[in-house]
């Protein structure tokens, strides 16, 4: 997709229409949906204890959902189940937070155990679209190269900014850059957490995202 050229259908293509407030309800999920079959985006992104979706009408949406959500502090093998849970409920993408824990020590080892134990439960080959969210804004450059490349060797399908609940903040142009230059062009980048405007939607896309994760999709694609 050229980001020069870009049309309001190409950007609601890579968009994953999300609403993660642990206080959201099932009609508000239902209402996610609706508005994500009319908007024409790709996926909606919805907490686990929402699955399944049996009785809401998804036709083209694909369902995303989280785990070791939002602090990555959960066990592994805890993460692991969630992520299997997830899929055997009907979701077709986890998103994981990595250990952030692991990673500011810079035990390396840890992260990559951490992601490939989630990969394990979400097998590719199953269908399963694995993204790892890694906090980039309470990290540093060095800490975003090493995190993007534990995860490409745990072969998850994505790298992820932000949870969107860290008050470190969201997603930043820099970040997405990095993330970009540090899993070359076969992983995708997902680029959430604090995307308002169609501007920065299409920066984020110039910047190197291939995913946009936005709970103001309707506002984002107005402005094309």
């Amino acid at each position: 997709m050229n980001p020069n050229t870009m049309t309001r259908h190409d950007l609601a293509a890579i968009i994953d229409h999300t609403l993660l407030k642990p206080e959201a309800t099932r009609d508000d999920v239902a209402k996610l949906v609706a508005e994500g079959r009319e908007l024409g985006v790709y996926a909606i992104c919805i907490s686990p204890n929402m699955l399944p979706l049996d009785d809401m009408e998804l036709e083209h949406l694909h369902v995303a959902t989280v785990c070791g959500f939002p602090s990555g502090s959960h066990d592994r093998r805890i993460k692991a189940y969630e992520a299997e849970l997830a899929r055997e409920q009907g979701a077709d993408e986890v998103d994981m937070v990595v250990n952030l824990s692991a990673v500011k020590d810079g035990r390396w080892e840890d992260v990559y155990a951490d992601i490939a134990a989630v990969r394990e439960a979400l097998p590719r080959a199953a269908g399963g679209i694995l993204k790892v969210i890694i906090e980039s804004a309470a990290l540093t450059d060095q800490e975003i190269v090493s995190v993007c490349t534990a995860a490409r060797d745990a072969e998850a399908d994505f790298v992820k900014t932000s949870t969107g609940f860290h008050p470190a903040g969201g997603a930043s142009v820099a970040a997405v850059q990095l993330m970009r230059e540090t899993v070359g062009p076969h992983l995708g980048v997902k680029a959430s957490g604090g995307i308002r405007t169609t501007e920065a939607a299409v920066a984020m896309v110039r910047a190197g995202a291939s995913r946009l994760g936005l709970s103001a999709s309707a506002r984002v694609l107005q402005g094309l």
